[in-house]
């Protein structure tokens, strides 16, 4: 069989459109103009594109975009002063700080010190722990975007054997909550579980978020299962460029999945896309409205 292909990049776009619809609603509605702040340190390339992604789209919605830049060699204490400063203001409703930091910061007091309200990466504890613990909260988007795009496929998650392979903050520990939260069944591996081939066999929903290019095989696949690819690796190619591939040996697992998504043009359209809704969202709650229809 030859699986299908989900297409991340129109239903981003599809998505991006529904979220605009809304933020005029509310702008006509309730007088509410959605900002989303992000906050990069440094100048990796990387970052950059992905901070200028965001600030287009993020206008493209209606949405205010402030963009705060700060050289690499930042204190601590001045990155904590702007994010307080972020907090208190009634314009803003979503803040990112774009990762990696500089190695002289610590990730997590830069996390924690961000309002869980304004949280729009859904990286705080106090997110984390709704998310755990069954309640509202703001998800992390990359997840968020993996369950929207396996819901083009099935309209119910429920009853369905998943795996997750990988166990990050970022992705594999929340994508395991937003998949039971959809009363999945749900097993979370790692590059370090036995008989990791045998394990992936058996699930119809296989999420793959280890950062290892091509590491899961057609062999790990059942015949007919849906293939989430997460991962982003930069290899080598012919003419010298570099190509980007995913976590999936894509050509021979669509030769067995159901449906797949590509590396470029999956997962990565998504996770822009849910970083508006996650603001939309952060921003009617703020208001005290109720939440909007994305």
């Amino acid at each position: 069989m030859t699986a299908a292909i989900i297409d991340g990049k129109a239903i981003a776009a599809r998505l991006r459109a529904r979220v605009a619809d809304e933020v005029a609603r509310v702008k006509r509605d309730h007088g509410l103009l959605p900002g989303l702040a992000v906050v990069l340190v440094g100048n990796d390339p990387a970052s950059e594109v992905y901070v200028r992604s965001k600030h287009t789209q993020t206008q493209a919605a209606g949405m205010a975009s402030f963009e705060h830049k700060l050289p690499a060699d930042v204190s601590q204490d001045d990155l904590l002063a702007l994010i307080a400063t972020l907090n208190r203001d009634p314009s803003v409703h979503g803040i990112l700080v774009q990762l990696p930091l500089p190695k002289s910061i610590s990730t997590e007091a830069i996390i924690n010190a961000i309002d869980p309200a304004k949280d729009v990466d859904g990286l705080h504890p106090q997110n984390a722990g709704r998310l755990a613990a069954g309640f509202a909260a703001l998800a992390p988007c990359t997840p968020l975007g993996c369950i929207m795009l396996t819901r083009t496929v099935h309209s119910s998650l429920e009853g369905m054997n998943a795996i997750v392979i990988g166990r990050s903050n970022l992705v594999g520990r929340p994508l395991l909550q937003l998949l039971l939260n959809e009363n999945a069944t749900v097993t979370i591996a790692h590059s370090r579980s036995r008989d990791l081939p045998k394990i992936c066999a058996r699930a119809d929903l296989v999420y793959a978020a280890v950062g290892k290019p091509e590491m899961v095989r057609r062999d790990w696949i059942k015949l007919g299962a849906t293939v989430i690819d997460v991962g982003i690796n930069r290899l080598p190619s012919t003419d010298g460029k570099t190509r980007l591939v995913g976590d999936v040996a894509f050509a021979e697992v669509s030769q067995v999945a159901g449906a797949i998504t590509p590396v470029p043009g999956g997962v990565g359209q998504m996770t822009v896309a849910c970083l508006l809704v996650n603001t939309l969202r952060a921003a009617c709650a703020i208001a005290g409205l109720p939440n909007p229809g994305v």
